[in-house]
Parts: structure tokens; C-alpha cells; sequence
């Protein structure tokens, strides 16, 4: 078992699966944009989440999903801070801040925040690692490129992922503050997003943390024919494969079912007679 350190809060990675709880702070996120703008809804929100099993809350002021309107800076500062700040004051788990602005992740670990989460593993602002060093937090890496256009696939995954790594480090972030995430739906065409879920393992084997998030995902969307709010099942099945092969944490908006989900599978991974 390895402990990630996340300022002040310690999380068993390899022990049990962790739950991180999807909280958007945007009005136009593809699954849930538009619920939980106000502070007291948000709140709300990441409080039943807890309660059911979310042992990290990550919120985000900007959509990811493909041609997303993109957001200022000072306009995701006042969607992200005040949720953060509240969270903080009611919630004793540790929070991500989905940016990959690094000033927004400056303030956002400033008001309480304990890990940045960027979809673009530091690429989208040459600033990004450089905070995550200074503030000694954890820093999530994900895959992402600005094209899906591939050589091969797989090792270019590798290099892409191990090319941010390297970068972060060079700026002072600490290894054991590095998380991977395989960026299922950046970049990816569907045929690329379901092989790397079937070689998960590869990215495990890079020695990191890997955080899966595929939750309601457009992969799962169009396999089943289902719009998001009905993917539960398609995302079940991801996640299970995901945790056998590795993945320590997922990174969902169903929090009580995927948890109930995560207890089971890592009951009969880790089952010895």
C-alpha cells in the first residue's frame, strides 16, 4: 500500500479502490451542467456523495466535453472558490480543483483545495507543474493531445503520459505527488478508447497511481445507444475492469453504486485462502 499525501489528508492507494465524486460547477457539463451552480446546492451535493462513499470531491468550473465554450479565468475563479471554500468548511475529505489553469489551481488550492486535476498533465499552461511543486500537492496527469492521430497508439500513449511526467518533475513536483490518468475520451477515436480500457495494465506498469474516469462517458454513450443519465451500467463495467487491472482510483458521478461496486470487486482481488 502506498500513501498519497494530499496536504494534511493521507489516502490508502492500493489498500481499497478510492472514490472521487464528480461535483461540475458549470452550466453546461454533458451530464449534470447546470445542477449545482449554486453554493448550497454544491454543498448539498458533495455531502450525500460523502455520505455515500466519495472519499475525494472534484470540482470543476469548465466543461471537458468536446467543443465546450471555454471559460476565463476570473469566471471559473467565481464559480470554483466559493464551492471550495464551503466544502472546506463542512467536509473533512480532500478536494481536486478540474483545471488546467494554473492560476486557477493556485487559488483554488489557496482556499482549501488539496489536489489539481488537469486534463492536459500540465501541456495547456507552462505554469501548471511549477504551482503543483511549489504547493506540494498531488498532481493528476492526464493523457491528452491536440489531435487523435496516431503511429501507434499505445506506446504513443507511453510517451505522451511519460513526457509529462518527466516535465513535472522537472519543474519540482515530487514522484509520489504524480497520478496518471489514461484521458478515456481525450483525443481517442471510439475503437482507441476501448483498446487502451482493454490494456489499462500498461499504464499501471508505469509505476504511478492511475485514476480511471470514464463515468457516462460518450464511448459508453454510443456502445449502448444510451444518453448519460442512463450509463450507469456501461460505466460499471468499465470501472471493474478498471480495478483489475490496477486502476486505484475512479473518478465518478454515481457515487453510492460505483462505491458498493468498488468494495465488491476489491473483496474478491484481494481474497486469499
Amino acid at each position: 500500500m502506498n500513501v498519497l499525501s494530499c496536504r494534511g489528508h493521507e489516502l490508502p492507494i492500493g489498500d481499497r479502490t478510492i472514490i472521487m465524486g464528480i461535483l461540475n460547477i458549470t452550466p453546461d457539463s454533458f451530464s449534470d451542467g447546470g445542477s449545482y451552480n449554486r453554493i448550497e446546492d454544491a454543498l448539498r451535493r458533495a455531502q450525500h456523495m460523502v455520505a455515500e462513499g466519495a472519499d475525494i470531491i472534484d470540482i470543476g468550473g469548465e466543461s471537458t466535453r468536446p467543443g465546450a465554450a471555454t471559460v476565463t479565468v476570473d469566471e471559473e475563479l467565481q464559480r470554483v472558490i466559493p464551492v471550495i471554500e464551503a466544502i472546506r468548511r463542512e467536509i473533512n475529505v480532500p478536494i481536486s480543483i478540474d483545471t488546467y489553469k494554473a492560476e486557477v489551481a493556485k487559488q483554488a488550492i489557496d482556499a482549501g483545495a488539496h489536489i489539481i486535476n488537469d486534463v492536459w498533465g500540465g501541456q495547456a499552461d507552462a505554469e501548471m507543474a511549477a504551482v503543483a511543486a511549489q504547493l506540494e500537492c498531488p498532481f493528476i496527469i492526464t493523457h491528452n493531445r491536440t489531435d487523435s492521430e496516431y503511429v501507434e497508439f499505445l506506446p504513443e500513449v507511453i510517451a505522451d503520459l511519460l513526457r509529462c511526467t518527466d516535465q513535472a518533475q522537472q519543474a519540482g513536483v515530487k514522484p509520489e505527488h504524480i497520478i496518471l490518468d489514461p484521458g478515456i475520451g481525450f483525443a481517442k477515436s471510439y475503437a482507441q478508447n476501448l483498446y487502451l480500457m482493454n490494456n489499462l495494465r500498461a499504464i499501471v506498469d508505469l509505476g504511478y497511481p492511475v485514476l480511471l474516469g470514464t463515468s457516462r462517458k460518450s464511448v459508453i454513450g454510443l456502445t449502448l445507444g444510451l444518453p448519460p443519465e442512463e450509463r450507469l451500467e456501461g460505466t460499471s463495467s468499465t470501472v471493474v475492469l478498471g480495478i483489475a487491472q490496477g486502476c486505484g482510483i475512479v473518478r465518478v458521478h454515481d457515487v453510492q453504486a460505483i462505491k458498493r461496486l468498488a468494495v465488491m470487486t476489491d473483496a474478491i482481488l484481494r481474497s486469499n485462502l
